[in-house]
């Protein structure tokens, strides 16, 4: 139903009121400024975000669409990316560019390989790259977008990358292989020298994202920490993506795409000449390009610097350390893996622990939670105002745990349920089709907000499916299966 809210107003409201009703509506998003959250907001302290806007806003009406009108723009991009290219081991041929965040320096990638290979070797018809199932969701993306399809190689139990099955799924349709530095759902670090040796064998490119660790690696590195090389040091890495928006601390959304050598990047330019509005030439995705982004991510590259960057990482892997130190102290709870980072994801191995129902008492006690699937778990990402919450958070863990423990329904209530369904439910296709009704209902004329558990036909399980998986989870509960 159209409201006036729906419309243009006649006449231009009072400033300082929309102001305070937007603060009204910020205040119903996630606190992470109080450090509760573990996703989705990389923050530094309060005074570098300060400088970032301050940086931002002298570029807030520039426009990187056109490096021959702004000149300052591209020189931030240039020094952004040759700064980039030196931390990850580049050598003087690394070029690259700059982007809007990590799903595009990946998307961006897998273009380029697919033109590159359209270029050099036309027998390619049906072009594939292998990526491990923990490889981030962006390149399944870049792969419906254009046209190439994913091919996954699986773990093993220690949630290590296959290298045995990675290698079995080379064929002569593979463009490139992938390798994570580290992986989003565990924080494991791919085995990116054995990958090296697998693309100079075949041929075939490696593209190793390190959208997360590009910007925190080197320094654990420098500080001790047993990093095996995952950058352009390893012969048969060809390009790496890397995100300034993340522990590069730089303002959203700035990411880099870094290639060995020209004859890569040459593949990801567009260009036309017969436009009746000129020579078109595009380095990247977008036409218009935030200059606010652009010099936020160099301004933050030389505010911090290598001591403000080796500082941060000294603080977050103390942090890390004492997160995964307590949470394997509470008894039932184990992380996965041996994440080296402070990226990472727990579980519980006790049956009697949901680690849905888990999630949903944390999130009882104020914490914003992040659920994941195969296997069902808890995933963390750490930034410096951890290090103010560890125990608190530690303590509310170990009470949700024991609520869970001795409360049996607590897996049938809340939340739990429907996460847990979700990962599990058989017939996938209904699941994809009832998530893309939600979709069309959040982004159809009445923008409705539905959720896991809506009542209203737009849940993202099928009524029939939910029914009977709530039914067996029951059953096998009361048996204690």
């Amino acid at each position: 139903m159209e409201t006036d809210r729906m419309k243009i107003p006649p006449m231009g409201l009072d400033k300082h009121e929309i102001l305070e009703e937007m603060r009204v509506l910020r205040d119903q998003d996630i606190a992470w400024e109080d450090n509760r959250a573990f996703s989705l907001v990389f923050h530094h302290t309060d005074a570098h975000t300060e400088f970032l806007k301050s940086a931002h806003n002298l570029f807030f009406s520039e426009n990187g669409l056109n490096p021959m009108a702004f000149k300052s723009l591209r020189t931030f991009e240039h020094e952004a990316v040759r700064m980039s290219a030196n931390l990850l081991n580049g050598a003087e041929d690394a070029v690259g560019t700059m982007t809007t965040g990590g799903t595009e320096s990946i998307m961006l990638a897998v273009k380029t390989y697919r033109d590159r290979a359209r270029k050099l070797m036309p027998w390619i018809r049906r072009p594939e790259m292998v990526i491990p199932i923990t490889a981030h969701v962006a390149f399944e993306k870049a792969g419906k977008y254009f046209d190439v399809r994913m091919v996954h190689a699986p773990l093993t139990e220690g949630y290590r990358l296959d290298l045995r099955a990675m290698e079995r799924l080379i064929n002569n349709n593979t463009l490139a292989l992938v390798g994570s530095a580290p992986n989003y759902p565990n924080g494991m670090i791919d085995p990116i020298e054995e990958l090296g040796a697998f693309a100079e064998k075949y041929r075939v490119g490696l593209h190793v994202d390190a959208c997360v660790g590009g910007f925190f690696l080197p320094w654990a590195e420098r500080l001790g920490k047993n990093i095996p090389p995952f950058d352009f040091r390893v012969p048969g890495v060809t390009s790496v993506s890397a995100d300034l928006h993340k522990y590069g601390y730089a303002a959203k959304g700035a990411s880099v795409i870094l290639y060995r050598g020209m004859d890569y990047l040459r593949h990801q330019f567009f260009v036309y000449v017969n436009w009746p509005g000129g020579v078109f030439a595009s380095p990247s995705m977008p036409g218009t390009r935030s200059g606010g982004s652009i010099a936020a991510a160099w301004a933050a590259l030389n505010g911090m610097g290598e001591s403000g960057y080796l500082a941060n990482a000294v603080t977050v892997l103390d942090t890390t350390d004492r997160f995964i130190k307590g949470i394997e102290r509470i008894q039932g709870l184990r992380v996965l893996g041996s994440p080296p980072v402070g990226v990472f994801a727990y579980n519980s191995f006790d049956k009697r622990i949901n680690i849905y129902a888990v999630a949903d008492e944390m999130a009882k006690r104020g914490w914003h939670i992040d659920r994941q699937q195969k296997p069902p778990c808890i995933h963390l990402m750490i930034n410096p105002g951890h290090a103010k919450i560890v125990d608190q958070y530690l303590q509310d863990l170990e009470d949700a745990v024991e609520t869970v423990r001795d409360n049996p329904h607590a897996a049938l209530s809340g939340s739990a349920p429907a996460y847990g369904l979700m990962a599990g439910a058989p017939m996938r296709g209904l699941v994809e089709k009832n998530v893309l009704d939600m979709m069309e209902a959040m982004y159809g004329p009445e923008g409705k907000s539905p959720d896991l558990q809506s009542k209203d036909g737009k849940s993202a399980i099928p009524a029939p499916v939910m029914a009977w998986m709530r039914f067996r989870a029951g059953l096998a509960r009361m048996l204690n299966i």
